[in-house]
């Protein structure tokens, strides 16, 4: 971070409700890398699944951002947000623990890991619909990207330590019992939400107003502003790839490279090593080459390390697996900060929940695509095949940011006040706040 960032991020952090915004965030971050490790070793170990069903598995993962993305926005913006993540974490601690103790019980079976997932995704959608629209209600607009790079700090802190932390436990003790930690951490972030003091009032229903319509105002406010279209496509076509990766992965490390379950999680911890070092270097970043900018260059620039991961072999080989995810992952974070502070910036209050939902299914609708043919191509030709197409795939990211009016820009253009007239925001081909440098 720059010297004012972390100036500002020092500030937040005197908030004892951001203080416990970060707490819950780190909680269930943790637990989350756990399984991620784990829920698909306990699927390649312990029930000796193909690659496709591995790859089915992290698709029921994301499938409801497809399935469910629009509408929940609507919900959301209809709902107290902290109330709802509330909701989400129990919902998601109880799917989880349901894992050890089918384990325990001798009926564990693939199926009961695709409801898990698809369970627990469901829940995961409106507890990060509601996150994002939360954040601009804790703190004022002007402390948005500190806040955002403050939370991916935390986050990313979490993910270095939760892979490593997940391979440990599932060669300690089993990979269904690795999952307890998962369920406890989402346990303690509703336990930290719980304890926020910051009143949030209910909504108030809109006249008139019913699911089609609530839509279909995200979409227009998302599809009629130029930059956010080119955020939403760019962001999608890298979730595909960032899905494939995550659908052969485990297949790769395991059969491919003989890895044992600690060194998984080590592989996987690299990517969170460079998610934090792009979480701290994201403002500093931001200020020298500009918001604007910084988009389009940290996915040019990181995008090519992606071919380490099918280059990658056993012995020390392996370490360039490693390599290529903290690199990309470092790029994958700094776009992130950048973008999500300029979309909440850019959004009515009211309007935010559908803002974040509409884009979550334009982009994270992608993810169970990506891992439905990762582990299809996985289980053809080979998990070394699926990671070469995955590497291809980001070379070109990068092209619609390029071709894009954001090509010419330093800055991000100045926005609304959040309370302003949506129509004026919203209104398909309204390009006045787009100025090109």
């Amino acid at each position: 971070m720059s010297p004012s960032s972390r100036t500002a991020a020092g500030g937040l952090l005197r908030m004892r409700d951001f203080r416990l915004l970060l707490a819950g965030a780190a909680a269930g971050q943790v637990g989350a890398q756990v399984t991620l490790v784990a829920l698909p070793l306990v699927a390649v170990l312990e029930l000796k699944a193909p690659a496709f069903q591995v790859g089915l598995l992290t698709a029921a993962e994301t499938a409801a951002f497809l399935l469910i993305g629009l509408p929940a926005g609507a919900w959301v913006d209809r709902m107290r947000k902290r109330t709802l993540m509330v909701r989400a974490d129990a919902v998601r601690a109880v799917a989880m623990a349901s894992v050890p103790l089918g384990a325990a019980a001798g009926v564990l079976t693939m199926a009961q890991l695709y409801v898990v997932a698809l369970i627990t995704g469901v829940a995961t959608v409106f507890f990060d619909v509601a996150h994002q629209s939360y954040l601009p209600q804790l703190l004022p607009r002007e402390s948005l990207v500190a806040g955002n790079g403050a939370l991916e700090t935390v986050r990313s802190s979490a993910q270095v330590a939760g892979p490593g932390l997940g391979g440990g436990l599932v060669q300690l003790v089993g990979a269904h019992l690795a999952i307890v930690a998962d369920a406890i951490g989402y346990a303690v972030s509703a336990l930290f939400l719980l304890a926020i003091r910051q009143p949030e009032s209910k909504p108030e229903p809109v006249p008139g107003a019913s699911l089609r319509k609530d839509v279909a105002e995200g979409l227009r406010f998302v599809l009629g502003h130029p930059l956010l279209r080119v955020i939403a496509g760019t962001t999608g076509l890298g979730n595909f790839f960032t899905a494939m990766l995550m659908a052969t992965q485990t297949v790769f490390l395991v059969r491919v490279l003989d890895l044992a379950p600690a060194a998984v999680g080590v592989m996987l911890s690299a990517s969170a090593v460079g998610g934090l070092a792009g979480a701290l270097c994201a403002g500093r970043l931001a200020a020298r080459f500009g918001q604007a900018r910084i988009i389009w260059l940290s996915a040019l620039v990181t995008g090519p390390f992606a071919l380490l991961w099918p280059l990658s072999g056993k012995g020390v080989a392996a370490t360039l697996f490693g390599i290529a995810s903290a690199v990309v992952f470092f790029g994958a974070v700094v776009y992130n900060v950048a973008q999500v502070s300029f979309r909440q910036t850019l959004c009515p209050t009211r309007l935010l929940g559908r803002m974040n939902a509409t884009l979550r299914f334009l982009m994270w609708g992608t993810l169970p695509l990506g891992a439905l043919v990762g582990g299809a191509v996985a289980d053809g030709l080979g998990a070394r095949a699926a990671l070469w197409i995955c590497a291809l795939g980001f070379l070109v990211v990068p092209l619609p940011l390029l071709l894009s009016p954001l090509r010419g820009m330093r800055e991000l253009p100045a926005t609304a006040h959040p309370e302003d007239d949506v129509e004026q925001n919203a209104s398909p081909g309204h390009d006045a706040t787009v100025p090109v440098a």
